[in-house]
């Protein structure tokens, strides 16, 4: 559990610290599910109880779809703008 506390807490640091680069905010809350799995996990084993293990699988496969869907939006947005800053993106407001 400490170990997924550690995760979470760089994943948060990393979104704070790095405003950015899109790509660098999109790995951080990647990395920021993955803490709460593996705390979810943690606590499951403690629990003896084995769903909640097979519930991060279906957790897992739904982060790999986000993420997948995300990667696709920002090669869109670095096709139509040439850049993937979050400042530069301003002209999407409609």
């Amino acid at each position: 559990m400490i170990l997924g506390a550690i995760l979470f807490a760089i994943s948060v640091v990393g979104i704070f610290l790095n405003r950015k680069n899109l790509i660098i905010i999109l790995m951080s809350i990647e990395l920021m599910l993955l803490a709460v799995n593996m705390n979810f996990i943690a606590f499951s084993h403690y629990l003896q109880d084995l769903a909640g293990q097979v519930f991060v699988f279906f957790i897992l496969t739904v982060a790999a779809a986000e993420s997948a869907i995300g990667l696709a939006i920002l090669v869109v947005l670095f096709r139509n703008l040439k850049t993937i800053h979050v400042d530069d993106l301003g002209s999407l407001k409609g």
